[in-house]
């Protein structure tokens, strides 16, 4: 069997110089003669994520975490191998772990605190890093102004709603059905039927589409349905529908303004609760309907300011603000009612339905 500390040394090389697969190979062939330690199993997990290998990078850090339990080194491979496979809350469980058995690690408490940024959960993040010595971390300054300008957005973090969404994903239909009482589809589609009688043939724009709950309601009125979601695990549970022609991962208000094609009626279930200001949203919305086309939406109504993000950080908007980005975006107003498209602790929320039109 080759000289363990030289084949580390010659992977090591290999990573640095952009041949990863090449350090694949070697590392491999040194786990498969037997005899392979510690250090080299963590060079694989970190050879195979350089590659773009992430499934077998989750195999190799799993091995090794089963392999070193009580070793803060295997739960940060592991950990990193799951973060890279999008299983974040995995990821951060394992970090945790390492602190358990290490709580003087800066590297785990450096990971989870990024872990926790990553999931938009700011203040848990910044209490990380303010254990951190920033003499040891040099770019620990710059993980805490972004954990800072995170804080002051006007929109909840992408990170936070798609770790919230994937962890959902699975029971969500049934959660949301069952225990919230949830019916913004069906209210949108009351609207629809109200506001554009006799409508067929759409090209329909559903943004968060989430496992199509929404998409459902509307299909037979579609010619074509797209959704946008952030949430790769919804997304995947909306194409078991087999209603969609596209289904696209991706920030809805970066693909809205970046063009695309036209829409007769673009939807929004429940999505704006994601969203303090929505004037980026209503103005790309407008240049991507149809004339004579719809956009239908629920929101949590807001008493007060234009928006506010409330305890269960969830944004409302006031009915004045909505009406207001409409007439901005040039849209005209073609139907608001009051509705309750969810409850919460089994009492309705208050919400607003909402239907502008393009002019022709």
């Amino acid at each position: 069997m080759p000289d363990e500390g030289y084949a580390r040394g010659d992977a090591e090389r290999l990573i640095a110089d952009g041949r990863a697969f090449e350090a694949v190979k070697l590392l491999r062939a040194l786990v498969q003669e037997g005899g392979a330690g510690l250090q080299v199993r963590l060079l694989l997990v970190r050879a195979l994520l350089a590659a773009g290998k992430n499934a077998p990078a989750f195999d190799a850090g799993r091995e090794v975490a089963q392999l070193y339990p009580d070793l803060p080194e295997a739960a940060i491979a592991f950990g990193d191998a799951l973060q890279t496979s999008a299983h974040l809350a995995a990821a951060i469980a394992e970090y945790q772990r390492a602190l358990r058995l290490q709580p003087q690690n800066g590297e785990a408490r450096l990971k989870l605190g990024l872990a926790w940024l990553e999931a938009g959960e700011t203040d848990v993040a910044l209490e990380q890093f303010a254990k951190l010595d920033p003499a040891s971390v040099p770019e620990l300054a710059a993980h805490i102004a972004r954990a800072e300008a995170m804080r002051r957005l006007t929109r909840s973090d992408a990170g936070y709603v798609r770790h919230l969404f994937n962890q959902f994903s699975a029971n969500y239909d049934d959660w949301m059905r069952r225990q919230l009482q949830y019916r913004a589809p069906e209210i949108l589609r009351e609207l629809a039927d109200l506001v554009m009688p006799g409508a067929h043939d759409l090209v329909i724009l559903d943004l968060g589409c989430g496992t199509g709950l929404g998409g459902a309601a509307f299909a037979d009125l579609a010619a074509s349905l797209d959704g946008i979601d952030l949430s790769p695990a919804m997304i995947a549970h909306a194409r078991e529908r087999h209603i969609y022609r596209r289904l696209t991962v991706t920030d809805f208000e970066t693909v809205l303004a970046d063009g695309g094609p036209d829409y007769d009626l673009v939807l929004a279930a429940d999505t704006f609760v994601y969203f303090g200001d929505l004037a980026p949203t209503f103005a790309a919305v407008a240049r991507r309907l149809k004339p004579g086309g719809y956009f239908l939406f629920t929101a949590e109504n807001s008493a007060g300011p234009d928006f506010a993000l409330g305890a269960k950080r969830r944004w409302s908007h006031s009915e004045t603000y909505l009406r207001n980005l409409g007439a901005t975006a040039g849209l005209q107003l073609a139907g608001i009612v009051a509705c309750a498209p969810r409850s919460e602790a089994n009492v309705p929320v208050d919400g607003l339905a909402v239907a502008f039109s393009k002019p022709i």
